[in-house]
């Protein structure tokens, strides 16, 4: 039934809460767990606007694009912890809502389980997150949001 189970991580509580649910539902169902966290692009135009004038400049991409896999990375080894059995990560670059979409689709993702709200969260239980929000109204598979 769910194959491919895609759990977009930032680091967040909710992340790893819907990892979790993610592995629980690998050992009832076999299937295999894609990791994804997803950057904010930023452009050359954008990393111009910054104050601070390095003498060597480096493009916030960089940066971020570290950080995103070190989150991945992080997750994946949970997921490890938590007795799951085949688990990829991946780091892509762009809008969230979107590149999770778009990654859910190339990758044939039968089911995305993702957070209530990420890093950006809003106010605690009150409101579901945009990410999560337009994910499910967007993604052509079912969206289990934890």
């Amino acid at each position: 039934m769910f194959e491919r189970i895609l759990v977009p991580v930032d680091g967040s509580q909710g992340a790893l809460q819907a990892l979790e649910q993610a592995v629980a539902l690998q050992k009832a169902l076999g299937s295999e767990i894609y990791l994804l966290c997803v950057f904010k692009h930023h452009s050359l135009f954008e990393a111009s606007l910054s104050m601070v004038r390095p003498k060597q400049v480096q493009l916030p991409d960089e940066a971020l694009k570290e950080y995103a896999s070190s989150v991945a990375e992080h997750a994946k080894r949970h997921a490890f912890e938590l007795g799951a059995e085949r688990v990829r990560a991946f780091v892509k670059g762009g809008r969230p809502s979107k590149t999770i979409v778009s990654f859910a689709n190339s990758k044939e993702a039968n089911l995305i389980v993702m957070g209530s709200r990420g890093t950006n969260g809003e106010a605690d239980g009150y409101f579901l997150g945009s990410v999560s929000q337009r994910v499910a109204s967007r993604a052509k598979c079912p969206v289990l949001i934890v």
